[in-house]
């Protein structure tokens, strides 16, 4: 029992190369996260008369509707138009967060 040192027999140094790689990953995983969320994607409907802008929390930056679309009789047209256009603009951002985060180890984000 005299010659236990304690700790595991000289891991420290491993155990702080370990530590220093994980906050570099954490620091290059904030960065690319911070780059997605700046990033903007636009979708658009109905030949171009329905346009949107997300920004990487899927938030709307931009929406824009061409008046010659809107008709009084018939919203739900142009209520299937916006949700496409939504809808394609955030299957947009899945796909650039999965093609920036994707190699991040398979952590979900």
């Amino acid at each position: 029992m005299g010659n236990f040192r304690g700790g595991f027999g000289g891991g420290g140094m491993q155990m702080q190369q370990l530590m220093k790689q994980a906050q570099k990953m954490q620091e290059e995983m904030m960065k690319k996260q911070e780059e997605l969320e700046n990033s903007v994607v636009s979708a658009s409907s109905g030949g171009g008369m329905v346009n949107i802008e997300l920004n990487g929390k899927k938030e709307v930056v931009s929406l824009k509707i061409n008046p010659d679309i809107v008709d009084r009789d018939d919203t739900e047209m142009l209520e299937d138009l916006i949700v496409a256009c939504f809808n394609e603009a955030s299957n947009k951002i899945d796909k650039l967060k999965n093609d920036t985060m994707g190699n991040m180890g398979g952590l979900p984000f």
